[in-house]
């Protein structure tokens, strides 16, 4: 299943830089935990769309991975985030590392493919706005808080 272990490959990135924003922010584990659930629906929700297979993104390229880079201080989309939970610039953080945070890139990309195809990722696209238009992250926080309860996964 190619398409879901793509979809799982970039938006577990992108979903990444989001904890590591919570973790930056000391929002605690709790509040890690939920965005990384949330993200899952998030990234289940685009696979689905776009033609994945539930058990592929439910696997270990899908929720294994999830799990793996949002909770890894290693990760290096996560510690893109921390940096930006911290206060950091988007291009400055970027511009001094070594290594690449495809999250950063990718970001703009789920929003582009996921507004093509009427998808909601709100957290995937508040990453976006954070490194792409350098919006201000406590405003976008709390814009995820204020979303109404669907009860849609």
């Amino acid at each position: 299943d190619i398409i879901g272990a793509s979809i799982g490959g970039a938006v577990k990135n992108v979903l990444a830089i989001a904890c590591g924003i919570v973790h930056g922010r000391k929002l605690g584990q709790s509040a890690r935990a939920a965005l990384t659930a949330r993200g899952f629906a998030e990234m289940t929700r685009l696979g689905r769309a776009l033609g994945a297979k539930t058990e592929t993104l439910a696997g270990l390229c899908g929720l294994g991975d999830l799990i793996l880079t949002c909770a890894s201080t290693q990760s290096r989309n996560f510690s893109l985030g921390v940096a930006l939970g911290h206060g950091k610039i988007t291009t400055e953080i970027l511009a001094t590392r070594k290594s690449v945070s495809e999250g950063a890139l990718t970001a703009q990309a789920l929003y582009a493919l996921a507004s093509k195809h009427k998808v909601e990722m709100p957290i995937c696209f508040a990453v976006a706005s954070i490194i792409d238009e350098g919006a201000d992250i406590d405003a976008v926080i709390m814009q995820l808080l204020a979303r109404p309860v669907t009860g849609k996964g």
